[in-house]
């Protein structure tokens, strides 16, 4: 009988798994038939990273390893992994019920995500965050937060007026919104009588204004720069129809600098949450909602479709057919977001062999 010990120079293959933290990375090793061969915890930092790997590759040559959020706590592991090379999937964390048989502690959850990635299951291709995208996606965060503010701001703003003196409303209340910013901003309380209701109302008021304005200088100067890296990163996209500069940034951002882990473009329509999932059953045959995938770049898809459907004469002949069909707005636009999901991967990928 031929031994089962491995011959001296065979290349052993290892899988690792890794649940990520703030401050800890806590990896698990397996060989290729789920046998748990160690776990050790090391600091999430760059050297961290660097004595992960090497002790992962104590064991053997890493077939691939699993890593927990790496759009988050993972990230910089996930890049010192692919600068050397090392193939990396996204894994999800484990459910419930799965925890609630297993228990829960960072040595489990690595040992979990390397036996995820070994088999396959619930695994994707991180996205890389090392190019034009990644800087746009952190353009779109400080933009989104400032536009966030701003909104806050000027709810707060109206909600002073609508209980402020009665002097002092009849004076505001019926001014737009731009009036109203520019009339507050440049009142002149007097700071030295703070204690009076109608003078902490105007000064509160004027700093609310003034914040407002700050936030919109702030707004329009990160679009200038947004405007043109959009352009830049892929100008066919922001020269399709309804597409500005907000939404193709996001639809970008959501697809990622190496979009070409989208296997198709019903893998792109599952992640912007506009692929119906089925929920069939016996002799019923059905799909429900899919409301899973990336929310923001599901509303860009329908705030693409919405304007369509008012200006786009292909869109309004559809709508108006479908309508004839008995569909309601809702499922129209639905099946909407679906077609230009398909069409906006097209742009993306340059794959000009997908039909439209």
């Amino acid at each position: 009988m031929p031994p089962i010990t491995p011959h001296a120079g065979t290349v052993i293959e290892v899988v690792g798994g890794v649940d990520t933290h703030a401050d800890t990375h806590t990896a698990a090793v397996i060989d290729q038939v789920g046998r748990v061969l160690g776990t050790e915890q090391f600091p999430a930092d760059l050297a961290g990273y660097a004595a992960l790997l090497a002790w992962i590759r104590t064991f053997g040559t890493p077939l691939r390893v699993g890593v927990e959020g790496t759009g988050a706590y993972g990230a910089g592991l996930a890049r010192l992994l692919h600068d050397q090379a090392v193939p990396v999937v996204e894994v999800d964390r484990p459910d419930r019920k799965t925890r609630r048989f297993q228990g829960k502690s960072d040595p489990i959850d690595a040992i979990s995500a390397a036996r995820t990635a070994l088999a396959g299951q619930r695994t994707g291709t991180p996205k890389q965050r090392d190019g034009r995208v990644e800087a746009l996606r952190n353009l779109r965060v400080a933009r989104r937060s400032a536009i966030d503010q701003r909104a806050t701001v000027q709810r707060q703003l109206k909600a002073l007026i609508v209980t402020a003196p009665d002097d002092l409303r009849a004076r505001l209340r019926d001014l737009t919104t731009t009036d109203l910013i520019t009339t507050c901003a440049s009142l002149r309380p007097d700071r030295g009588d703070a204690a009076t209701p109608i003078t902490a109302a105007k000064i509160a008021l004027r700093s609310l204004a003034r914040r407002h304005q700050q936030l919109t200088a702030e707004i329009t100067d990160l679009d200038q720069l947004l405007k043109p890296l959009v352009t830049a990163i892929n100008p066919d996209l922001t020269a399709a129809y309804g597409l500005g500069p907000d939404t193709a940034g996001q639809l970008l951002v959501t697809a990622g600098d190496n979009h070409e882990r989208l296997a198709s473009e019903a893998a792109f329509a599952m992640l912007c949450g506009v692929a119906p999932i089925p929920a069939s059953s016996g002799r019923t045959n059905r799909h429900r909602l899919n409301r899973a995938g990336d929310r923001q770049a599901n509303a860009a898809l329908h705030r693409i479709a919405l304007v369509r459907m008012r200006w786009d004469p292909r869109t309004r002949a559809y709508v108006e057919r479908r309508t004839k069909d008995g569909l309601s707005k809702k499922e129209i636009i639905r099946c909407l977001k679906r077609y230009i999901a398909r069409e906006i991967y097209k742009i993306i990928t340059n794959d000009h062999e997908l039909a439209a």
